[in-house]
């Protein structure tokens, strides 16, 4: 995903007049410009630092629907507004049989270790960003088993 992709569509969003769709879309601009003036690269920020504060944020909102209490349906409602928003800019994550896949592939050898830690190290060096982490966590430990 690029930055000035999510710009263009915050300034559609502003247009039509869709507040929440703004706030949402605005709410990532503001996480990436920080991002990349930390990183020390505030022009050109690359497309992988993008979507890994996407990922970042949506982490974030989901901690918010989880925490929210079921009286303030509003506000929670508001939160998986965000989080639906925030998906629809998202990387797409290899699933758990992708996972899986690839770790019998690239890391048959070190799979008959059974030292997950070793072997989480390894493979979250190579699939970061790609998969979610809890998603690599499940699959190591059934293949260790």
């Amino acid at each position: 995903m690029e930055l000035s992709t999510l710009q263009k569509d915050m300034i559609t969003a502003m247009k039509m007049k869709d507040k929440p769709r703004k706030d949402a879309i605005s709410a990532l601009v503001s996480a990436v410009k920080k991002a990349g003036i930390d990183a020390g690269c505030r022009e050109d920020i690359p497309s992988e630092m993008v979507d890994k504060v996407i990922l970042k944020e949506m982490k974030t909102v989901k901690e918010q629907i989880d925490t929210c209490p079921e009286e303030r349906a509003e506000l929670k409602a508001e939160y998986q507004f965000r989080y639906d928003v925030m998906s629809s800019y998202a990387p797409k994550l290899l699933s758990a049989e992708e996972v899986k896949a690839i770790l019998q592939e690239k890391f048959a050898e070190m799979l008959a270790t059974k030292n997950k830690g070793m072997i989480m190290k390894t493979v979250m060096a190579e699939l970061k960003g790609k998969a979610d982490g809890k998603v690599i966590n499940q699959v190591v430990a059934e293949l260790c088993r």
